[in-house]
């Protein structure tokens, strides 16, 4: 008996899945538990698994195709080989005089089924598809097409049946000619040797989504500051070595800059808060998204409670996140929930960039290069410096500009005197 193969639930808010990979063949012997299909969803790779052995008889849903949650993927022959379960190896071909049957129809029965053009004013056969001059002017004028009398050959919709069925002085709505006409499709670019069109996959499509929500709805502005990072490179000098000996995991500088973060979070509730329709939600709890890039493209996993997690319980999370970031594992769980982000362009040389807020948070923080610059210091002299350009991007329509300023140089701070995050000053 054949067990059907479906798609698993996804996670809150996620209904659709594209099929990224069959790991098996049809005809492949699996066993239970082993993975057989990886879907893309917009924010994770999930695999499937086998429910149990057998050998894969039949794939449903092919590669690139987009499914829903419940949707049939494919069917496990229980029990089977997988030489037995290959359909198509297996098969035989029909017998001739099946096809003989098929391809030489009774010619007394065949014109009454050719022999239907449909009359003047006969009903559309709407089983047949809308040509596409015929479908745009349907569209155009919001018309239905089984009320438009058919004259096309097997109940065909043709141009001139359209026509003549506005020209009776039977337009759709009255309000459809004040509306402007859609756009003519746009032509399809000829074909480059040069060049190679690859699909857009979903997690990109769905980043591509986001970035632009993010645009046209929030009244997005950044303000900027500079930090100098000398008290912080001395620190992890000096105790790099003892804390990965102690913690098992290096110190790096995403730690500071979320602890610096919660400090001015708290200090500026608005800053950690959200919109909801007409209201403000304000959350007392400081879960951080850090973005980490991945072989599929930017993911934010959420650092939870970073108020109460020590330096190396943070560097941790980070650094199991990345992990699985490039493993493709990361669950919805763990994507989503976050009250403020942090993005770190400096690692792929940036030295300055204007962040793009992560819906529905009100706020992110770009860091960027530590590169050496010539600073005039408190006494005049003019010294070499590790400076480091900051951004925080923030929408304008709940974080006022003194509010967004002061949170950047709590930060600021912070980050230069890190012992102000211990004795909470």
């Amino acid at each position: 008996m054949a067990t059907e193969i479906t798609v698993p639930a996804l996670g809150e808010s996620v209904s659709e899945a594209t099929v990224a990979k069959w790991l098996k063949k049809e005809g492949d012997a699996v066993a239970a538990d082993e993975p057989l299909v990886e879907l893309e969803t917009d924010k994770v790779t999930v695999e499937v698994n086998a429910p149990e052995a057998g050998a894969l008889s039949e794939i449903v849903a092919a590669e690139g195709a987009e499914v829903e949650v419940g949707a049939l993927l494919g069917r496990i022959e229980a029990g089977a080989s997988g030489a037995k379960a290959a359909p198509k190896a297996g098969s035989k071909p029909e017998p001739k005089g099946d096809k003989k049957a098929e391809s030489k129809p009774d010619p007394k029965a065949e014109p009454k089924e050719k022999a239907q053009p449909a009359a003047s004013g006969g009903t559309a056969n709407l089983d047949h598809p809308l040509s596409p001059a015929v479908r745009r002017l349907v569209e155009e004028r919001s018309l239905d097409p089984s009320a438009i009398p058919a004259t096309g050959k097997d109940g065909r919709l043709t141009k001139d049946d359209v026509v003549t069925f506005l020209e009776r002085g039977q337009p759709a709505k009255a309000a459809e000619p004040a509306k402007k006409a859609p756009a003519a499709a746009k032509a399809p670019r000829a074909d480059d040797p040069r060049e190679e069109r690859v699909p857009m996959s979903r997690l990109r499509r769905r980043i591509a989504e986001r970035l632009k929500e993010a645009q046209n709805n929030a009244a997005m502005l950044t303000t900027f500051n500079e930090v100098d990072m000398t008290a912080i490179l001395k620190v992890r000098e000096q105790y790099k070595d003892a804390f990965e000996k102690k913690h098992g995991v290096r110190l790096g500088f995403m730690s500071f800059f979320i602890k610096a973060a919660v400090v001015a979070l708290r200090e500026v509730p608005a800053v950690n808060a959200e919109i909801d329709g007409t209201d403000i939600v304000y959350k007392n709890y400081y879960d951080i998204g850090v973005a980490v890039g991945g072989p599929q493209g930017l993911v934010v996993p959420v650092v939870r409670d970073c108020d109460t997690k020590s330096f190396a319980e943070i560097e941790a999370d980070i650094a199991g996140y990345g992990k699985k970031a490039r493993d493709g594992s990361l669950t919805m769980e763990e994507m989503t929930g976050g009250t403020f982000t942090i993005s770190n362009g400096g690692v792929y040389g940036s030295l300055m960039s204007t962040p793009i807020l992560n819906p529905p948070q009100s706020a992110i923080l770009g860091m960027h290069k530590t590169q050496q610059r010539p600073m005039v210091m408190p006494d005049g002299s003019i010294q070499a410096r590790p400076m480091m350009y900051l951004a925080m991007s923030y929408d304008h329509r709940i974080i006022d500009g003194k509010e967004a300023v002061t949170s950047l140089v709590r930060m600021k701070e912070c980050l230069e005197d890190p012992q102000r995050i211990l004795l909470d000053m």
